[in-house]
């Protein structure tokens, strides 16, 4: 007998109603016959056919053990993430997805039947039945439907802040010796006008002497850093840093019904600002870092956090950022957290933080130029050994469709599987605004964190001590006053020159530091978190 002709392969135990199979898509199916909780994300195809009984699933354990889901425009990512989102919720694991387009709000009410829907239901066996999640909405500075996420400066820290601000190498390194001073004396900076305050400082005659020992900083670079803290803030990105600052915390949160929450942040309001949220995506997770206590492999993730248009963390990024990035992916996972990038193509990841993600998501890439045929090769390049042609079914595959890998329960990847992915069960769309509204303020957050504070720091205790000393009729700071032979006045200097300039910031900043009694402590990324 010819092998065309050899009767169907046995399903071995575990692939239930699988029997008839073809030898080789029988092989990879048993690859993905789990015994423990899993994640249904869809079935296999194989030839040209989808087989229902050959489910593709991921376990529940190995979800903190990170992955990737890419693939074109328009290709089903956004759906991808739903439908992860749902199934995990539904778990008891809290998940935070950011929402780039205004999209994903629906993952807060049930879906709508229609015939799409229904076919590709029974398509994969699937028993599809109208569900919402549990969600909360965030909104990065309040800008935007959702609970304003605000970071302090010095929570934030310099490798982030030089980050957003595009500070080259030599910047970087002294807008870090600028918070090496602030935390040395336990200063706080809850928003920008207090890191102005101090780079303008230590410039001065007075500040200049405080550094001494631990390096300089030039009048040059402290312009620069200056200019771009005025530019920052002349976009609208003031409200981003101040108080009160969001607790990561809160994304672990489950519903009283034991589901686990949906955290959402809507970033439409700044989707024009790439650097802006992907960096803050970024601290988010280094502040789960930095807090989250070390638990190893368990049962079930603590919380799975999807990042998504990851190349914008990494385009222009220095050595010392990738560095902290990978060594972030790479920790956080024995705290709990499950790290999904989402993006294009896994070469917009590099490939030292691809290393970290076991778990592999690839919808269709488009191969219409040069590039895109490098790409699509790289892609290929980055699975393992596989019975497809893996070139011919990433660019064949349609909408909702996708090429899989994960790891097994012992830790080892499945065969590559292309899969026809389930339908999400909830709404596949954004929400009505109105209903988004009140949902957002009908949060138990909503009070802790609408409202923006602006507690005395720094910055407003020096403006009051100087304004008083003025209306005293005291002298006036350093530069003000008339010049020599009786000619016209130097031109009053600004109100936070003024402030530095009075020789009064040294003294306070020696007290404030007593006061707190210990430094600031950081954290891989240059985070700090100060629990009040």
């Amino acid at each position: 007998m010819s092998d065309s002709e050899a009767p169907p392969a046995v399903a071995p135990e575990g692939v239930s109603g699988a029997r008839g199979l073809p030898q080789e898509a029988l092989e990879i199916a048993s690859g993905y016959a789990f015994a423990g909780p899993a994640l249904d994300l869809g079935v296999l195809l194989w030839d040209g056919r989808c087989l229902p009984d050959a489910r593709i699933r991921i376990p529940l354990p190995v979800l903190n053990r990170h992955g990737l889901v890419a693939g074109a425009t328009g290709t089903g990512k956004t759906k991808t993430l739903q439908l992860i989102a749902e199934q995990l919720s539904v778990q008891g694991v809290p998940v935070f997805l950011a929402d780039i387009k205004g999209d994903v709000s629906g993952i807060s009410a049930p879906g709508v039947s229609n015939d799409k829907v229904l076919a590709r239901a029974q398509e994969v066996h699937q028993e599809w039945t109208p569900t919402a999640c549990p969600a909360e909405f965030y909104a990065l500075g309040g800008m935007g439907k959702g609970i304003p996420v605000r970071a302090t400066v010095t929570s934030f820290g310099p490798v982030l802040l030089s980050k957003v601000l595009q500070l080259n190498q030599t910047q970087e390194q002294s807008l870090g010796l600028i918070f090496h001073y602030a935390d040395q004396k336990g200063l706080e900076l809850f928003d920008l006008k207090d890191l102005r305050a101090v780079v303008t400082f230590l410039t001065s005659d007075e500040g200049k002497a405080e550094l001494k020992g631990i390096g300089g900083l030039s009048p040059a670079t402290a312009g620069v850093i200056l200019r771009s803290l005025s530019a920052f803030e002349a976009q609208g990105m003031s409200p981003f840093f101040g108080e009160p600052e969001f607790d990561t915390s809160e994304l672990l949160r489950t519903a009283p019904d034991g589901r686990g929450t949906v955290s959402v942040l809507e970033l439409p309001e700044v989707q024009d600002k790439p650097q802006l949220f992907s960096t803050f995506l970024m601290w988010m997770l280094a502040d789960l870092f930095h807090d989250l206590p070390e638990v190893g492999d368990i049962d079930k993730p603590k919380l799975v956090f999807f990042f998504d248009e990851a190349h914008l963390l990494f385009t222009g990024a220095s050595k010392a950022f990738l560095e902290s990035i990978t060594q972030t992916v790479r920790l956080i996972r024995s705290k709990g957290v499950g790290v999904f990038f989402v993006t294009q193509t896994p070469k917009d990841v590099p490939a030292d933080v691809l290393a970290q993600l076991g778990n592999r998501v690839q919808h269709a890439l488009r191969a219409f130029t040069p590039d895109d045929q490098k790409a699509l090769k790289a892609t290929v390049k980055t699975f393992p050994h596989s019975a497809y042609d893996l070139e011919e079914v990433l660019t064949g595959i349609g909408t909702g469709e996708a090429v899989v890998t994960v790891l097994s329960e012992k830790g080892a990847p499945t065969p590559v599987a292309a899969t026809r992915l389930r339908a999400p069960q909830s709404l596949m769309g954004p929400v009505d605004p109105a209903a988004l509204d009140r949902a957002v303020q009908a949060s138990p957050l909503y009070g802790r964190y609408a409202q923006a504070v602006d507690r005395e720091s720094a910055y407003e205790r020096l403006a009051a001590r100087d304004a008083a000393a003025a209306q005293a009729g005291r002298a006036p700071a350093k530069g003000g006053g008339r010049a020599k032979g009786g000619g016209r006045a130097k031109e009053e200097p600004s109100v936070v020159e003024q402030v530095v300039g009075s020789g009064i910031f040294k003294s306070l900043a020696r007290s404030m530091g007593t006061q707190i009694g210990r430094e600031i402590t950081r954290s891989l990324f240059g985070t700090a978190r100060r629990r009040r």
